[in-house]
């Protein structure tokens, strides 16, 4: 090849853009994948072997929430990013895009935010800012140039629902209006679609019914079901459709969702579907009881199957974790008074080539697509999301025939708790690069990672 790489990653099977599973070995020089050889061609500095392990572009989750302690609003600390982007490489993550969320405006802390995010990052990330305030609406042009192209709204937030996130409240003509500035700005809307004032409508019902929350998971459920969330959705994507404006359903729990996003689309909205990860694992049966509250809620195990039915149709575009690294304290108190959401990070790869790829026989050529490329695409990542010459060096190196158990000493998120703890994998996660340096080598967190994750500016298009 007459040139020297840095780094060469030998032996493996390699899933290459539109050739799939191949033996080859990936050169990197400076951080950039600089070439795609025959076993054994080009000279490097050094030479790892991964014979028998599958290389896979990294892994991107494009909805996180890096926060601090109780707080989900954003990172107040570099330790913040160290952990969580540990977790990030345990599980083969090597981009993230987390939520940033305030009552007042972004533009004079979006600096600080780079800074304490890059000092503990050992893989590179990005933001999408939630837009709830009118001051927030005018600077949102100024948020996309700088690149952050995606803006989420929370349209349960409605009165004074948003206090727990100390955010005010919004409309259907908010929406309208964001909807607006993103299209006249090339920007992107990632709506969190749940109709809150037939939530609470159904909240007293349930309450009333069960007031201890015996019925864990499924009364959850009950509280904002499928219905709910497909409202919103269809509302958000054909208002979109007026406007012009691209959209990401993201969080899409439901087979009832999933079917008002397909509608829309089919009618001629532009409109991406994310669905994550314990939508697919998980669902009102399973043993986790409260640990599992999120929103919108685990589903009904039909919904489930729903989703993986949806991923072999090739209808659902991209997976993602809704990662949120709060303590276990914050499910204390039942059903009622668990705080909604959990870490997924650590387990991204391994569960969902666990389920998806070993147990129901999904080929990688379905499932890989939906964490690397399909939202490297989506959300503006121009350099990142496959393995060819040019591209970041992004990398996820796996045991497909691994066996373990997830336990607490597997995981690197703050949170310290994992939903899949307990649960036998098939997939294994040896080695995560960021760039081209070692984030996780031989299934260790690597030190000398930490702050080498950059800021990436995104742009759409």
């Amino acid at each position: 090849m007459g040139y020297q790489a840095d780094l060469a990653l030998r032996g493996g099977v390699a899933f290459l853009p539109g050739l799939g599973l191949q033996q080859a070995d990936v050169l990197i020089t400076d951080g950039k994948i600089s070439g795609i050889s025959a076993p054994n061609g080009g000279d490097a500095q050094e030479s790892i072997d991964v014979t028998g392990l599958t290389i896979l572009p990294g892994a991107i989750d494009a909805h996180i929430h890096l926060g601090h302690g109780m707080d989900i609003a954003r990172p107040r600390e570099p330790g913040d990013a160290k952990s969580e982007t540990g977790a990030a490489a345990i599980g083969g993550v090597t981009t993230i895009i987390s939520y940033v969320m305030s009552p007042d405006p972004y533009s004079a802390v979006f600096d600080e935010l780079c800074k304490i995010t890059q000092a503990g990052a050992r893989v590179d990330f990005s933001f999408h800012f939630v837009i709830a305030t009118e001051e927030q609406l005018a600077e949102l042009p100024a948020l996309i140039k700088r690149g952050a192209p995606s803006a989420k709204l929370f349209m349960n937030i409605r009165g004074d629902e948003g206090q727990r996130l100390g955010l005010p409240g919004t409309d259907d003509g908010f929406l309208f209006r964001l909807l607006e500035v993103l299209a006249a700005n090339e920007g992107l809307l990632c709506p969190h679609p749940e109709n809150i004032e037939v939530a609470r409508v159904l909240r007293e019902r349930v309450l009333a019914a069960d007031p201890d929350g015996k019925g864990g998971l499924a009364t959850w459920n009950a509280t904002r079901p499928p219905f709910v969330e497909a409202d919103a959705l269809s509302r958000a994507t054909y208002f979109a459709r007026i406007t012009g404006t691209p959209v990401h359903a993201v969080h899409t729990s439901s087979g009832e969702a999933l079917n008002a996003a397909l509608r829309q689309r089919a009618g001629g909205s532009e409109v991406s579907i994310e669905t994550c990860l314990h939508y697919l694992t998980h669902d009102t049966t399973s043993a986790i009881g409260f640990i599992g509250k999120v929103n919108p809620p685990l589903r009904a195990p039909a919904d489930r199957e729903a989703l993986w039915a949806a991923i072999a149709r090739g209808d659902i575009d991209t997976i993602a974790t809704d990662h949120i690294h709060r303590p276990i304290a914050c499910k204390d108190g039942g059903i009622w008074k668990a705080q909604p959401g959990f870490p997924g990070l650590d387990a991204f790869l391994p569960a969902l080539l666990t389920y998806g790829y070993d147990q129901r026989g999904l080929p990688l050529e379905k499932l890989i697509p939906l964490v690397s490329e399909n939202p490297a695409r989506r959300m503006g990542l121009n350099n990142k999301g496959t393995l060819c010459p040019g591209a970041d060096a992004d990398i996820a190196v796996v045991d497909l025939n691994a066996d373990w158990v997830v336990g607490k000493e597997n995981l690197g998120t703050g949170a310290g708790y994992s939903i899949y703890e307990g649960e036998r994998m098939s997939a294994r996660v040896v080695h995560s690069l960021s760039r081209g340096c070692f984030a996780l080598r031989d299934g260790t967190l690597q030190s000398d990672a930490v702050g080498q994750g950059r800021f990436v500016a995104r742009k759409l298009g």
